[in-house]
């Protein structure tokens, strides 16, 4: 539990590297927090790793879009 009291933001965290990173920071303490585009993909994906884990919706290459 090395990462315990630590917080995890990981954009893309809705599938591929960035799901399996979610479910290895979470395996090691962290609170996670995933970004992704698509919502249903998103509440899927925090679901999955579980454990209280929040799912924002966003699209990180656009700044505007994260006010």
């Amino acid at each position: 539990m090395k990462l315990q009291n630590k917080v995890a933001v990981i954009t893309g965290g809705n599938s591929g590297i960035g799901l399996a990173t979610g479910h290895e920071l979470k395996a090691q303490g962290a609170r996670v927090v995933i970004i992704g585009r698509k919502p249903d993909a998103v509440a899927a994906a925090a679901t999955e790793i579980g454990g209280g884990t929040l799912g924002l919706v966003a699209d990180v290459s656009n700044v505007a879009a994260l006010n």
